[in-house]
């Protein structure tokens, strides 16, 4: 288990000020998800917390230690990406796939070992894809690639698992799948977890905690019924929407009203 502290992080690309002053804590064993409105930095902040990039101000510290002072290597035997969408640019097979998660562990010309093997067999068991270890990577359905996906970073052995928007291209079925998934690492194995997430309905019924970004800056941090109020989803989002308790679980559940009057609205 990892834990997470950001203090006061401004990142910028060439056309100006992405994130400004983010504080943000996430404790060893949480799962927090990252939400806002497209460009408002949640992806930025994944990739800052991956080394990617660096903070033009401000720290970044994984369990007291300094982002900046830590190797690739380093960080990546203890901090998991799991992208999108992950394309292969080879004709890979799915073990194949699993198995690039065990880069930062593998010395140079020794190649891969007995540990590296049965890691790559239990992350493949753990999501569910073991009869698929021979099937080509690029022949797979979209929710079948997520889950070669997730069990590569899990190869990974990660502390810190980062998400940028894991569910954004699956169907219904899929997306409780995934997120079914991640949460049962988190609460099974301790799995510290930070998300950006595009859908809000979801996020309020997986996250114990959310923080809302605007236009680069922590707008709102909380559990659900703390952030996703009608009053800031409107003000972040510029959306009408109405909120109410979702009926099995009891977490917010968000309702969309159409802006135009002639859409039925029985």
């Amino acid at each position: 288990m990892i834990g997470l502290e950001i203090r006061q992080v401004d990142f910028s690309y060439l056309d100006g000020l992405v994130l400004s002053g983010v504080d943000l804590n996430v404790r060893a064993g949480e799962m927090v998800g990252l939400l806002g409105s497209n460009g408002s930095g949640k992806t930025t902040l994944i990739k800052l917390i991956s080394g990617v990039l660096q903070p033009v101000r401000g720290e970044i510290k994984l369990d007291g230690s300094s982002l900046s002072g830590l190797k690739r290597k380093a960080i990546a035997r203890c901090v998991a990406v799991m992208p999108q969408q992950f394309h292969s640019p080879f004709a890979f097979t799915v073990g194949e796939v699993v198995g690039l998660g065990r880069t930062p562990f593998i010395r140079a010309l020794a190649g891969e070992t007995a540990v590296d093997r049965k890691v790559v067999a239990e992350a493949m068991e753990l999501v569910g894809i073991s009869p698929l270890v021979s099937r080509r990577f690029d022949e797979l359905s979209g929710g079948e690639r997520q889950k070669a996906t997730l069990a590569m970073v899990l190869a990974q052995q990660p502390g810190l698992l980062l998400l940028d928007e894991p569910t954004v291209h699956l169907d219904i079925n899929h997306q409780v799948e995934i997120l079914d998934m991640v949460r049962r690492l988190n609460l099974e194995q301790g799995l510290t977890i930070v998300a950006a997430m595009h859908d809000l309905n979801l996020a309020a019924l997986y996250f114990d905690r959310l923080v809302l970004l605007k236009e680069g800056r922590v707008s709102a941090e909380g559990t659900p019924p703390q952030v996703l109020t009608e009053e800031r989803i409107k003000d972040v989002f510029a959306a009408s929407v109405r909120v109410e308790l979702h009926p099995t679980t009891g977490a917010p559940h968000i309702i969309v009203v159409p802006r135009d009057s002639g859409v039925s609205q029985s």
